[in-house]
């Protein structure tokens, strides 16, 4: 295997149905992943559900149900939601599970042991939605002069027993961090959480009395760890911390988190405090991706437009979904989606440019040439030309990709299939059938060749397509990857093996609006 990649995605709070933003975080994820896979990396994608906290066991009491119980039907909407969108996750981690709440208390054994962990009251504003403690100056008044969040939600003053971490002690290790590094990405995130760092770090609050479903302090029963300690610390438990052996050691630290961008600031100040304090390596980088909006507001149950993923997956298909999401949005900007965004840039880049360029040619070869690839044949210029166009266009979304800008990168590979398109015009195959069938033959050749080679491209994307019509083309299984793309005697193998292009079958059909399309 090739060298380790471990990538997770932020734990999804349960206390309600999978969104548009679970969905496009998760395929996000899952697309670095097929990525690095192809690019030979030898990856570990890990994704889950973060269960404890005060919102969860209040939601329990609302609906009458215990918060166990609640995770687990909850939880499974999420597992559910992965499966539908072909997320190929590694671990789905669960913070209820034992293992996780040992590798939790291991982790504040050692904070405690190196002296960052005191005993004190807590007297601040909370915000239950947030999970997150506030400064006074932080807060915004609302309509009727409550005092909110800085997210625009509700706080209470709050006065309990707590213990303490002493984040104050890593004030200028985080500085120095920030600056020296690209521990926090896209760089207007970083920006944002260098100004909070440098404004001065209070020691946080890191435990509760008032409540009982989390994970208990070690030492201290009557406390259950701020929901934020158990939530980071699962990036560790999926790897068999605190054993230091065996994945862990291959594993850790993660390559990146890609997380939203409104949790940027406990992935970046208190999570690599919290690894310092332990001893710990510390994440090589913090991915703050933006939201997705419906139209250009964010998805909220009070706007009653909160989209069903899995819905929206059924309406227009996976990989549609899967495609339009990272060519739609710039990575780490906030985007919008809409029905009619997805029908356009699905029929004029999936199902009229690439799909019908692989149908027009597979369709050529089987009609015109009973199916046979010859080898062989001679090449032109032209040819030379369009071979060149197609390969500058996949080492740009390789280069694009590597950097997360998904977008740029699928923007190079339509480049290349305009490229393609473009040479079947202008060489007219058809025209050629009567002219000169044996440049027929060698420009069908060069298309069988071009498809294959933007289909492996792009399959991270859109993997579930791109596999049948490679299946289509007698491309094996084990072929299908970056590697495959430096095989300069793949097609003369293919061509000298026996096989036969039958008719093809398009694998990205045109969508029409319809009237129950989810909006």
């Amino acid at each position: 295997m090739g060298e380790p990649y471990y990538i997770t995605t932020a734990i999804s709070y349960p206390n309600g149905k999978p969104h548009i933003g679970h969905a496009y975080e998760a395929i996000a994820a899952d697309v670095i992943a097929r990525f690095k896979k192809a690019e030979g990396f030898d990856v570990r994608f890990q994704t889950g559900t973060d269960e404890h906290g005060l919102k969860m066991a209040q939601k329990a009491r609302d609906l009458g149900t215990t918060p166990a119980e609640l995770a687990t039907e909850m939880s499974g909407y999420f597992k559910d939601m992965c499966d539908a969108l072909n997320i190929g996750y590694d671990v789905f981690i669960r913070t209820t599970e034992p293992r996780h709440h040992s590798a939790t208390q291991e982790l504040w054994r050692r904070m405690e042991a190196n002296g960052d962990l005191y005993l004190d009251r807590y007297e601040g504003w909370y915000s239950v939605r947030d999970e997150a403690y506030y400064d006074e100056s932080e807060l915004v008044a609302g309509e009727g002069g409550e005092k909110l969040s800085p997210q625009g939600t509700p706080v209470e003053w709050t006065v309990e027993e707590s213990w303490f971490f002493r984040l104050s002690r890593y004030q200028d290790k985080l500085i120095e961090l920030y600056n020296s590094s690209d521990f926090i990405r896209p760089e207007t995130r970083k920006n944002e959480i260098l100004r909070f760092v440098e404004g001065g770090l209070r020691d946080l609050s890191v435990s509760r009395t008032s409540f009982d479903w989390g994970i208990k302090v070690p030492g201290s029963e009557n406390h259950v760890m701020y929901v934020w300690v158990d939530a980071l610390t699962n990036y560790l438990t999926g790897l068999g911390f605190p054993e230091e052996s065996g994945d862990f050691a291959k594993f850790w630290p993660a390559d990146v988190h890609l997380i939203g961008k409104d949790i940027v600031r406990f992935h970046t100040v208190y999570w690599p405090a919290f690894l310092m304090s332990a001893g710990l390596d510390l994440p090589k980088q913090v991915f703050g991706h933006g939201f997705v909006l419906n139209r250009g507001q964010k998805e909220s149950k009070s706007l009653g437009n909160v989209t069903d993923p899995i819905a929206l997956a059924e309406t227009f298909g996976v990989d549609t979904l899967r495609y339009f999401f990272l060519r739609e949005v710039a990575f780490g900007q906030d985007g919008s989606w809409s029905p009619e965004a997805i029908v356009t840039r699905a029929n004029a880049e999936l199902a009229n440019s690439f799909g019908n360029l692989a149908q027009r040619s597979l369709s050529m070869i089987f009609k015109n040439m009973d199916g046979e690839l010859k080898a062989g044949l001679a090449e032109t210029e032209t040819d030379a030309q369009l071979r060149a166009a197609v390969a500058e266009g996949i080492a740009g979304l390789r280069k694009s990709f590597d950097e997360l800008s998904f977008s740029e990168g699928l923007e190079a590979w339509m480049r290349a299939v305009f490229a393609c398109n473009q040479y079947v015009d202008e060489q007219a195959p058809w025209a050629l059938r009567k002219s000169d069938p044996e440049r027929m033959n060698a420009v069908l050749m060069m298309l069988f060749r071009v498809v294959r080679d933007l289909a492996l491209a792009v399959r991270p994307v859109v993997p579930a397509s791109i596999d049948k019509l490679l299946d289509q083309m007698g491309i094996a299984p084990q072929a299908r990857d970056f590697a495959a793309l430096n095989d300069i005697e793949w097609f003369e193998t293919l061509a000298g093996s026996g096989f036969k292009v039958d008719k093809p079958v398009g694998v990205f059909p045109r969508l029409e609006l319809s009237e129950e399309t989810p909006a």
